[in-house]
Protein backbone atom coordinates (compact mmCIF):
# COMPACT_ATOMS: atom_id res chain seq x y z
CA UNK A 1 0.00 0.00 0.00
CA UNK A 2 1.39 3.41 -0.95
CA UNK A 3 1.63 6.45 1.25
CA UNK A 4 -1.74 8.25 1.13
CA UNK A 5 -1.60 11.34 -1.07
CA UNK A 6 -3.01 14.64 0.15
CA UNK A 7 -6.45 14.49 -1.47
CA UNK A 8 -8.67 15.42 1.48
CA UNK A 9 -9.79 18.66 -0.16
CA UNK A 10 -9.77 17.40 -3.74
CA UNK A 11 -12.94 16.49 -5.68
CA UNK A 12 -11.73 12.91 -6.17
CA UNK A 13 -14.27 10.35 -4.98
CA UNK A 14 -16.86 12.97 -4.06
CA UNK A 15 -20.18 14.08 -5.48
CA UNK A 16 -19.42 17.07 -7.64
CA UNK A 17 -21.22 19.99 -9.21
CA UNK A 18 -20.11 20.49 -12.80
CA UNK A 19 -19.69 24.10 -13.84
CA UNK A 20 -19.64 25.41 -17.40
CA UNK A 21 -17.98 28.78 -16.86
CA UNK A 22 -14.21 29.02 -16.99
CA UNK A 23 -12.66 28.59 -13.53
CA UNK A 24 -8.91 28.09 -13.12
CA UNK A 25 -9.32 27.56 -9.36
CA UNK A 26 -10.77 24.09 -10.04
CA UNK A 27 -7.29 22.67 -10.65
CA UNK A 28 -6.10 20.77 -7.57
CA UNK A 29 -2.32 20.26 -7.22
CA UNK A 30 -0.81 17.41 -5.19
CA UNK A 31 2.81 17.60 -4.04
CA UNK A 32 5.18 15.05 -5.56
CA UNK A 33 7.61 15.08 -2.62
CA UNK A 34 5.75 12.82 -0.12
CA UNK A 35 5.36 9.95 -2.58
CA UNK A 36 8.96 10.32 -3.71
CA UNK A 37 10.14 10.33 -0.10
CA UNK A 38 8.22 7.07 0.47
CA UNK A 39 10.35 5.57 -2.32
CA UNK A 40 13.56 6.88 -0.77
CA UNK A 41 13.88 9.83 -3.17
CA UNK A 42 14.92 13.01 -1.38
CA UNK A 43 15.93 16.19 -3.16
CA UNK A 44 16.75 15.98 -6.86
CA UNK A 45 15.60 12.63 -8.36
CA UNK A 46 17.93 10.54 -10.51
CA UNK A 47 15.45 10.89 -13.38
CA UNK A 48 13.73 13.60 -15.37
CA UNK A 49 10.91 13.49 -17.89
CA UNK A 50 7.28 14.57 -18.14
CA UNK A 51 3.66 13.62 -17.60
CA UNK A 52 1.94 13.64 -20.99
CA UNK A 53 -1.82 14.20 -20.72
CA UNK A 54 -4.39 13.87 -23.49
CA UNK A 55 -7.77 15.57 -23.00
CA UNK A 56 -10.45 14.29 -25.37
CA UNK A 57 -13.42 16.23 -23.98
CA UNK A 58 -12.41 19.85 -24.53
CA UNK A 59 -15.07 22.22 -25.85
CA UNK A 60 -15.84 25.94 -25.65
CA UNK A 61 -18.05 28.50 -27.39
CA UNK A 62 -16.86 30.95 -30.00
CA UNK A 63 -17.90 34.57 -29.69
CA UNK A 64 -21.17 33.81 -31.50
CA UNK A 65 -21.98 31.00 -29.09
CA UNK A 66 -21.21 28.14 -31.46
CA UNK A 67 -19.53 25.15 -29.74
CA UNK A 68 -15.96 24.33 -30.74
CA UNK A 69 -14.13 21.05 -29.99
CA UNK A 70 -10.48 20.05 -29.81
CA UNK A 71 -8.16 17.46 -28.31
CA UNK A 72 -5.56 18.91 -25.94
CA UNK A 73 -2.09 17.44 -25.43
CA UNK A 74 -0.57 18.77 -22.22
CA UNK A 75 3.00 18.28 -21.01
CA UNK A 76 3.73 18.65 -17.27
CA UNK A 77 7.49 18.40 -16.60
CA UNK A 78 8.54 15.87 -13.95
CA UNK A 79 10.64 18.57 -12.29
CA UNK A 80 7.49 20.42 -11.22
CA UNK A 81 6.71 20.30 -7.51
CA UNK A 82 3.13 19.11 -8.00
CA UNK A 83 1.02 16.82 -10.13
CA UNK A 84 -2.55 17.76 -11.08
CA UNK A 85 -5.32 15.60 -9.61
CA UNK A 86 -7.16 14.14 -12.60
CA UNK A 87 -10.78 14.75 -11.59
CA UNK A 88 -9.99 18.39 -10.87
CA UNK A 89 -8.41 18.57 -14.33
CA UNK A 90 -11.62 17.18 -15.85
CA UNK A 91 -13.74 19.72 -13.96
CA UNK A 92 -11.41 22.53 -15.02
CA UNK A 93 -11.58 21.55 -18.69
CA UNK A 94 -15.35 21.19 -18.39
CA UNK A 95 -15.58 24.77 -17.18
CA UNK A 96 -14.67 25.92 -20.70
CA UNK A 97 -17.84 24.38 -22.14
CA UNK A 98 -20.16 27.36 -21.64
CA UNK A 99 -17.50 30.05 -21.96
CA UNK A 100 -17.20 32.30 -25.00
CA UNK A 101 -13.59 32.56 -26.13
CA UNK A 102 -12.21 34.32 -29.20
CA UNK A 103 -10.21 31.45 -30.68
CA UNK A 104 -8.34 28.19 -30.03
CA UNK A 105 -5.08 30.00 -29.35
CA UNK A 106 -6.63 31.81 -26.40
CA UNK A 107 -7.85 28.45 -25.05
CA UNK A 108 -4.37 27.00 -25.43
CA UNK A 109 -2.77 29.95 -23.66
CA UNK A 110 -5.23 29.80 -20.75
CA UNK A 111 -4.62 26.08 -20.22
CA UNK A 112 -0.85 26.57 -20.35
CA UNK A 113 -0.93 29.46 -17.88
CA UNK A 114 -3.31 27.75 -15.45
CA UNK A 115 -1.58 24.37 -15.43
CA UNK A 116 1.80 26.09 -15.10
CA UNK A 117 0.57 27.92 -11.99
CA UNK A 118 -0.95 24.79 -10.47
CA UNK A 119 2.05 22.52 -11.02
CA UNK A 120 4.28 24.88 -9.05
CA UNK A 121 1.51 25.60 -6.50
CA UNK A 122 2.58 29.10 -5.56
CA UNK A 123 6.32 28.46 -5.80
CA UNK A 124 8.81 29.74 -8.32
CA UNK A 125 7.88 28.71 -11.87
CA UNK A 126 10.94 27.04 -13.39
CA UNK A 127 9.19 25.62 -16.46
CA UNK A 128 5.93 26.04 -18.35
CA UNK A 129 3.34 23.43 -19.19
CA UNK A 130 3.40 22.66 -22.89
CA UNK A 131 -0.02 22.63 -24.56
CA UNK A 132 -0.97 21.66 -28.11
CA UNK A 133 -4.52 21.67 -29.44
CA UNK A 134 -5.53 19.25 -32.18
CA UNK A 135 -8.48 20.89 -33.93
CA UNK A 136 -11.45 19.01 -35.35
CA UNK A 137 -10.27 19.25 -38.97
CA UNK A 138 -7.17 17.26 -37.97
CA UNK A 139 -8.89 14.49 -35.99
CA UNK A 140 -8.75 12.11 -38.94
CA UNK A 141 -4.96 12.42 -38.98
CA UNK A 142 -4.54 11.44 -35.33
CA UNK A 143 -2.33 8.31 -35.31
CA UNK A 144 -2.90 5.10 -33.36
CA UNK A 145 0.10 2.89 -32.61
CA UNK A 146 1.19 0.34 -30.04
CA UNK A 147 4.37 0.92 -28.07
CA UNK A 148 7.47 -0.18 -29.98
CA UNK A 149 9.59 -2.98 -28.53
CA UNK A 150 9.77 -6.69 -27.78
CA UNK A 151 6.62 -7.78 -25.98
CA UNK A 152 7.17 -9.46 -22.63
CA UNK A 153 3.59 -10.71 -22.76
CA UNK A 154 4.70 -13.61 -24.98
CA UNK A 155 6.24 -15.28 -21.90
CA UNK A 156 4.28 -18.03 -20.16
CA UNK A 157 4.81 -17.09 -16.52
CA UNK A 158 3.23 -17.95 -13.19
CA UNK A 159 2.26 -14.85 -11.21
CA UNK A 160 2.05 -14.88 -7.43
CA UNK A 161 2.80 -11.25 -6.49
CA UNK A 162 0.14 -8.55 -6.86
CA UNK A 163 1.83 -5.78 -4.89
CA UNK A 164 5.13 -4.25 -6.05
CA UNK A 165 7.87 -6.84 -5.60
CA UNK A 166 11.23 -5.37 -6.66
CA UNK A 167 12.97 -8.55 -5.52
CA UNK A 168 11.70 -10.13 -8.75
CA UNK A 169 14.08 -7.92 -10.74
CA UNK A 170 17.56 -9.06 -11.71
CA UNK A 171 20.09 -8.67 -14.52
CA UNK A 172 23.08 -10.54 -15.92
CA UNK A 173 25.76 -8.24 -14.50
CA UNK A 174 28.58 -10.66 -15.44
CA UNK A 175 27.63 -10.80 -19.12
CA UNK A 176 28.10 -8.42 -22.05
CA UNK A 177 25.85 -5.33 -21.85
CA UNK A 178 22.89 -5.01 -24.19
CA UNK A 179 20.57 -2.27 -25.38
CA UNK A 180 16.91 -3.17 -25.87
CA UNK A 181 13.30 -2.03 -25.63
CA UNK A 182 10.73 -4.17 -23.81
CA UNK A 183 6.98 -3.66 -23.60
CA UNK A 184 3.93 -5.05 -21.82
CA UNK A 185 0.19 -4.42 -21.96
CA UNK A 186 -0.33 -6.08 -18.56
CA UNK A 187 0.17 -3.03 -16.35
CA UNK A 188 -2.64 -2.34 -13.91
CA UNK A 189 -2.77 -0.28 -10.73
CA UNK A 190 -5.58 1.32 -8.76
CA UNK A 191 -6.61 4.86 -7.86
CA UNK A 192 -5.39 5.46 -4.29
CA UNK A 193 -8.62 7.26 -3.33
CA UNK A 194 -11.49 5.54 -5.17
CA UNK A 195 -9.94 2.12 -5.78
CA UNK A 196 -10.94 2.27 -9.46
CA UNK A 197 -8.68 0.23 -11.76
CA UNK A 198 -6.13 1.97 -13.97
CA UNK A 199 -5.11 -0.02 -17.05
CA UNK A 200 -1.98 0.66 -19.04
CA UNK A 201 0.88 -0.39 -21.28
CA UNK A 202 4.51 0.17 -20.38
CA UNK A 203 7.70 0.51 -22.41
CA UNK A 204 11.15 0.05 -20.87
CA UNK A 205 14.20 1.16 -22.83
CA UNK A 206 17.60 0.50 -21.29
CA UNK A 207 21.29 -0.10 -21.87
CA UNK A 208 23.42 -2.19 -19.55
CA UNK A 209 23.32 -5.70 -18.08
CA UNK A 210 20.54 -7.71 -19.69
CA UNK A 211 17.42 -7.68 -17.52
CA UNK A 212 15.78 -11.02 -16.79
CA UNK A 213 12.59 -10.78 -18.84
CA UNK A 214 10.46 -13.21 -16.85
CA UNK A 215 11.29 -11.41 -13.63
CA UNK A 216 10.56 -8.05 -15.23
CA UNK A 217 7.14 -9.18 -16.46
CA UNK A 218 6.27 -10.62 -13.05
CA UNK A 219 7.34 -7.29 -11.53
CA UNK A 220 5.07 -5.34 -13.89
CA UNK A 221 2.16 -7.65 -13.00
CA UNK A 222 2.91 -7.11 -9.30
CA UNK A 223 1.46 -3.59 -9.55
CA UNK A 224 -1.98 -5.13 -10.12
CA UNK A 225 -3.09 -4.58 -6.52
CA UNK A 226 -1.08 -1.41 -5.92
CA UNK A 227 -2.84 1.86 -5.03
CA UNK A 228 -1.11 4.92 -6.43
CA UNK A 229 -1.31 7.62 -9.07
CA UNK A 230 0.06 6.89 -12.53
CA UNK A 231 3.01 9.26 -12.11
CA UNK A 232 4.16 7.61 -8.89
CA UNK A 233 3.80 4.08 -10.31
CA UNK A 234 6.16 4.92 -13.16
CA UNK A 235 8.64 6.58 -10.80
CA UNK A 236 8.57 3.49 -8.56
CA UNK A 237 9.24 1.28 -11.60
CA UNK A 238 12.14 3.46 -12.68
CA UNK A 239 13.63 3.55 -9.18
CA UNK A 240 13.34 -0.22 -8.63
CA UNK A 241 14.78 -1.16 -12.05
CA UNK A 242 17.61 1.35 -11.62
CA UNK A 243 18.52 -0.01 -8.18
CA UNK A 244 18.09 -3.74 -8.90
CA UNK A 245 19.25 -4.10 -12.51
CA UNK A 246 22.04 -1.48 -12.68
CA UNK A 247 21.45 -0.14 -16.21
CA UNK A 248 23.66 2.63 -17.55
CA UNK A 249 20.63 4.18 -19.28
CA UNK A 250 16.96 3.75 -18.52
CA UNK A 251 13.61 5.13 -19.69
CA UNK A 252 10.21 4.02 -18.43
CA UNK A 253 7.11 5.19 -20.31
CA UNK A 254 3.53 4.17 -19.54
CA UNK A 255 0.36 4.93 -21.46
CA UNK A 256 -2.74 4.51 -19.31
CA UNK A 257 -6.26 4.18 -20.66
CA UNK A 258 -8.43 7.25 -20.34
CA UNK A 259 -10.90 7.94 -17.55
CA UNK A 260 -13.21 10.94 -17.60
CA UNK A 261 -11.94 11.86 -21.05
CA UNK A 262 -8.31 12.07 -19.87
CA UNK A 263 -5.33 9.79 -20.22
CA UNK A 264 -2.06 10.29 -18.31
CA UNK A 265 1.17 8.99 -19.79
CA UNK A 266 4.21 9.43 -17.52
CA UNK A 267 7.72 9.20 -18.93
CA UNK A 268 10.87 9.05 -16.78
CA UNK A 269 14.40 8.84 -18.15
CA UNK A 270 17.96 8.88 -16.87
CA UNK A 271 19.44 10.67 -19.86
CA UNK A 272 18.65 13.42 -22.39
CA UNK A 273 16.69 12.44 -25.45
CA UNK A 274 13.56 13.19 -27.43
CA UNK A 275 10.26 13.03 -25.59
CA UNK A 276 7.99 10.15 -26.69
CA UNK A 277 5.49 11.05 -29.37
CA UNK A 278 1.98 11.48 -27.96
CA UNK A 279 0.42 8.64 -29.98
CA UNK A 280 -2.42 6.73 -28.39
CA UNK A 281 -2.58 2.96 -28.21
CA UNK A 282 -5.62 0.94 -29.30
CA UNK A 283 -7.04 0.78 -25.75
CA UNK A 284 -6.79 4.52 -25.25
Amino acid sequence: MSHSPDTADSPLGKSTTYVDQYDASLLYPIARAPQRAAMGIHGQPMFFGADLWTAYELSWLNLRGKPQVAIAQIMVPAESTHIIESKSFKLYLGSFSGTRIADAEEVRQRISQDVSSAMWSGGEKRATAGVKLVLADDFDNAPLHELDGLSLDRLDIECEHFHPAPELLSSAVEEKPVEETLTSRLLKSNCPVTGQPDWGSVQIRYAGPQIDQEGLLKYIVSFRGHDDFHEHCVERMFTDIWARCHPTKLSVYARYTRRGGLDINPWRTSHPGPMPASIRTARQ
